[in-house]
Parts: structure tokens; sequence; C-alpha cells
């Protein structure tokens, strides 16, 4: 008996131990969901599910309709007799739309109309170029028709060289019909040119359909206003930043009501990445960043009353609430993902507390797959402060063993570091090539406090890169921590982190790797393209001798001054069409390192931006990356 008991429990470990684990071509193969909303009917969810096809370097997209209970998913052709449509006025009178618009010549050949084959362009200010796109004279604007075929759309915003919906990312949620139908608010920042570039003042405008006129419903506010909406009664609903310039500043939920702007997450400390409201308009439904974790929130609004305002968690656990896609009652429909788990559409009960997964797209995949395991550590930082680190474990971790490990850089800088699930830096594809991962809720992070988010600005090379080596050195104490075996890896703000690191870590790390990071704050100031971001971040322009934040910053925190430290190998990627961190950085980073003899590689895509898009691309991106560092680690 004993014997067979020993062969059944050695049989399940083989098993076990053969299981797959997630590879960057299995990455590459799962289907990615997006709610679409929910039915006409009310009975189903909507949904699209998008394949990437590396042969064919694109990604395929189907359509679906499943019941809010679960069930079989059913294939549609065409949603758009499925889903209400949003852009239709109240009265069906009128649709809306929005299309790009030519408001000024910047080409040669617009300007000499003699000179047809010129390849030349010419600006008078900024904003010649946005993300990835240079400006070629067009801009986003609003339109509305009448509800039927071959009507002619009405330009809202003629001859305004403006934008809305705003670039690169805005889309049909920067425009709303009034609840009457009379009027359409959007989202534009009235501003061109230089003054558009160092501006985060977008404002809410009401264009009425009968006078034809415009009016500004916001210019008492500096900063960012978005994302307009109206409650059930019709009260005008939208977020709100307050400062002028700062892109990560406090992004409060507003009401107007009776004439007055009410701010139901002023006294909440935290920041609203979207909102919902309830059927019956006496709840506003949020998603925000707390503890690692993106989670629902819910407010009350008291209207006029002396009735308190008051904000509570709905949802927690350690996943991401990505969206809110329907309220009913105590029945929500979200969808969610977790380090290991792709985005999937679920159902959660708020009276019972109870999830329900209704789809499940890639659970053959997963089936087959041995996944990591993710655990919170809470780190004491220098300044006496707790700090969130994830750490993410390599599948079947055995901890008698000994790992190299890989300190994570989050960029942003302020951005919440979650339980977000990348198709390129993907934590549980790292941990399941067997690399220990060491991720930080560092300096600047959403979900923390306002304070601690806000630490980081004027502050990069400070307080937050004594955070990340706390993080490190913290881990590195574990058995299973091979201490000679670290590296250090990032984007953006996280690539301009490991160039600095490379510069002060005392021979901590083996090996870096860095993708569209900064590393000379000068040229980035004088070649980025949102140019509030680098004012209000390191405090102004280097050139300002007498800005002494700004000062501080272009000469302690600036990664090229610490070139003369650098030792170790690293990896430096870029995007050639990467107009937020151009690739002078990368260059001057790659050249530096060849030109001082240290072991370096430059790996670069011309045709991607910021981030890496293309299936083909992505994969060579993640071969590189570990290719990297079973070469230098």
């Amino acid at each position: 008996m004993k014997k067979l008991l020993f062969i059944f429990i050695s049989t399940m470990t083989l098993s076990a131990s053969a299981q797959e684990v997630l590879s960057p071509e299995t990455l590459w193969s799962l289907n990615r969901v997006t709610a679409l909303g929910i039915s006409k009917d009310g009975k189903s969810i909507v949904y699209k599910v998008s394949t990437p096809v590396v042969k064919d370097n694109k990604s395929n997209s189907k359509f679906y309709t499943i019941p809010l209970t679960g069930g079989t998913p059913t294939e549609v052709k065409d949603t758009k007799d499925l889903l209400a449509d949003k852009n239709i006025s109240a009265d069906g009178k009128y649709i809306l739309s929005s299309q790009e618009v030519k408001t000024e010549n910047v080409l040669g050949k617009d300007i000499y109309a003699d000179l047809q084959k010129a390849d030349a362009q010419i600006y008078n200010g900024l904003d010649y170029r946005h993300w990835d796109t240079w400006n070629n004279g067009t801009h986003n604007h609003v339109f509305y028709a009448e509800n039927k075929e071959k009507a002619t759309p009405i330009d809202i915003m003629k001859d305004e060289p403006f934008d809305s919906p705003q670039k690169p990312f805005g889309g049909d949620e920067d425009y709303v019909w009034s609840p009457n139908g009379k009027s359409i608010i959007y989202v534009c920042k009235k501003k061109f040119g230089t003054a558009y570039a160092i501006s985060t003042n977008t404002d809410l405008y009401e264009y009425n359909l009968e006078t034809k006129t415009t009016k500004n419903l916001t210019e008492n506010n500096l900063g960012y206003d978005t994302n307009p909406a109206f409650s059930p009664a019709g009260d005008l609903t939208w977020l709100q930043m307050k400062r002028d310039g700062y892109e990560a500043d406090k992004n409060d939920i507003i009401v107007r009501f009776k004439g007055m702007d009410i701010n139901l997450t002023a006294a909440w400390d935290g920041s609203v990445e979207s909102f919902k409201w309830s059927a019956d308009g006496k709840k506003v439904y949020f998603l925000a960043a707390v503890d690692g974790t993106q989670q629902l929130f819910e407010v009350n609004f008291p209207g006029l009353t002396k009735i308190a305002v008051t904000v509570k968690q709905v949802t927690s656990g350690d996943f991401d609430v990505h969206d809110i896609v329907d309220v009913t009652g105590e029945n929500f429909i979200l969808t969610r993902n977790d380090m290991n788990h792709a985005l999937e559409i679920y159902s959660y009960n708020t009276k019972k507390k109870t999830w329900f997964q209704i789809t499940d797209t890639n659970k053959d995949t997963y089936s087959k797959l041995a996944l990591p395991k993710f655990e919170r550590r809470y780190v004491t930082t220098t300044d006496g402060k707790k700090m969130l680190v994830w750490v993410i474990l390599p599948p079947n971790f055995d901890k008698t063993k000994k790992y190299p490990t890989l300190l994570y850089c989050q960029g942003g800088p302020q951005s919440p570091l979650t339980q977000s699930y990348s198709f390129r830096w993907n934590f549980s594809l790292m941990a399941s090539q067997g690399y220990v991962i060491v991720a930080p809720n560092r300096r600047g992070m959403y979900g923390h406090g306002q304070e601690w988010n806000e630490q980081i600005s004027k502050d990069w090379g400070g307080q937050v890169m004594k955070d990340y080596l706390s993080a490190i050195d913290d881990v590195a104490k574990e058995n299973y921590v091979d201490k000679a075996r670290l590296g250090c890896i990032g984007a953006s703000y996280g690539g301009y982190s490991v160039y600095f690191l490379a510069g002060i870590h005392n021979n901590r790390f083996k090996t870096f790797i860095a993708h569209d990071g900064v590393f000379n704050l000068e040229s980035m100031y004088g070649t980025t393209e949102e140019v509030f971001f680098n004012n209000w971040d390191h405090g102004g322009p280097y050139w300002d001798k007498s800005n002494a934040a700004a000062q501080k910053t272009f000469n302690e925190f600036n990664p090229i001054k610490l070139v003369d430290k650098w030792n170790t190998p690293i990896l430096i990627i870029q995007g050639g069409i990467d107009f937020r961190v151009p690739i002078g950085q990368a260059q001057e980073a790659f050249q530096a390192a060849q030109l001082r003899g240290i072991k370096s590689r430059f790996l670069y895509f011309p045709e991607e931006n910021h981030w890496v898009l293309k299936p083909q691309n992505g994969l060579v991106w993640q071969r590189e990356f570990y290719k990297w560092l079973k070469e230098t680690l």
C-alpha cells in the first residue's frame, strides 16, 4: 500500500513539474477581451475578442454576445443594432461623430501651390508633433448631423485649430449630448502651438444647436476637465484636476447641481480613474488605485442636504477592476485581471460579495500552465515609511533554490503599479522564465495617498532611488535570491531609473535593461512634445539659473552626469516614433556605453512609439529581452 501511495505521489509530482510555463509565444497567442456594453434588451453583454496573428503581424477581432448570467457566447458580425448608440440625441433626431479637419497650412506643398513635390513642414510654434504623429495641419473636430441617410454633418468647431477628441488617445468619451438634445458638451484644450505644449488646461464646452454659439463651462478651473457625463437627473458630471501643467494631479468627481459645483471626492485621499452613476442617481461608482490594486468604490450624492459625503471601497482583493460595464441594483458587470491572467468579464454581487466569471476566453491556455505566485511585502524605506513591494516567484517555486532576481522600475513616473497584465512588461512571463521579480510601489504611485504620489515631482533622483534600493536590498536577504545575479529593468521613467541606478548602485546589479528611458534631461527638455510635464516634474527649464529646483534636477538628477561611474552591461531599447521620449535619449546612452567599453546592445524599432504594438516586434522584444538576461545574468 505504501509503495502504491509513493508511486501515486511521484506521478503527481512529475505531472506538475511537466506542466508548461508561460512563454513569449504563448503570451502573444492570448485573446484580449474588450467589453463594449450591455445589449439594448438588457439581457446580454456585447464584447470584442482580439487575437494576435503573429505570422500576419496583426490582430484579428471577433464580436460576441453572452448572457449576463453567463453561458455560451454567440458570435455576431455587427454590433451596431445590439448596443444603444450614445451618440444619438435623446429625441433621435441627430447623431454625433468626429473626424479630422484641415485647419492650417504647414506642409510646403500647401503653402506653395507650384511646389507640389516639396517635402517640407513649416511651424511657428511647438506642438508640431505629438506622441507618434507629426502635425500636418489637421485637427479632430466634433460634428452633428440629422439622423438620416446623406445628411450633411455640421462642424461645431469650424476653423478652430484645436482637437476634440483630444490627441493622442481621446475618443467618444470626449463629447456627449445634453439630456434634452439641444446642446453638445465636449472636451477641448483651446490653446495652440507653444501655449498648447506647456498647458494641461482642457475645458468642457457647450455648443448650442439653436444659437450656434459655444460656452466654456469650466473656465475657472486651470487643470484638466475631462469625461463629461450626465446623472440620471440631468446633472453634468466630470473629472477634474486643479493645477495647470500637472498631469498627475488628484482627479476628482465634480457634479454641477443647481448652479453649484460639488466635489464628491475632495476629502478622500485618492485619485479617480473613471466613474459611472447608479440608476437611481443616489451614488457614483468609480475606479481608483489602492494599495497596489485597482478597485471599485462608491460615493453617495447628497445634493444640497446636510448628509455627509462618504467614499466606500466596494471590492477588495489581489486583482484589478478595469471597467465598470453596467450597474443594476446589487449586481455589477465589471472587467477584471491580475498578474497571472489577462482581462475577462465578471459579475459582482455587492450584497453577497461574490464574483462570477462570465467570459473565460483563455481557459484552455491557462489550464496547461504552471503559473507564478505573487506576494505582498511591506518594506521600511530610509525615511521610515511603509512601502508595498510585489514579489513574483517562479512557477513550481522551491525556496531551497537560488534564483536570479530582477528589480522592476515602473514608468509614469506617477502611475500605479497594480495587478495589471501587460503584454510586454509581463510579470507572469518574467517569473516563468525563472526570475524572481521585485516590483516596488515607490514614491510617485497612486494608491497610497496624494502625498506619496506627489513626492516624486522635482525629486526624480532623490528618495525614489532610495526606495528602489530599499526594496531590492530587503528581498535580497531571502535565501532563495542569488545575490550575485541581480538585474534592474524598466521603461520610460523606469528607463530613467535604470540609467540613474547604473551610476549609483555600488555593484548591486549585474545587468540593466532600459526601454525608452530618459537619459539626458537637458536634451529631453528640448525635444519632448509635452513641455508641461518637464516644467512640472523638473521644476522648469535648464537655462533658468535662478530656479533652484530646476538646477538641482538638471545637475544632480541627470543620468548623463553619472556615466563615468557606469561599469555594468546594459541593453537599450527604443522606438523610432516615440516623441514623448525621443530617440536621441537612447542614442546618447548607447553611445556613452559603447565608448566607455561597456558591454551594451541597442534594440531599435523604427515604426514603434513609446510602446511596442506589432505582434512580430513584440516577439522580437521578448526574445531579445530574455536573450540579454541569459547572456549577462
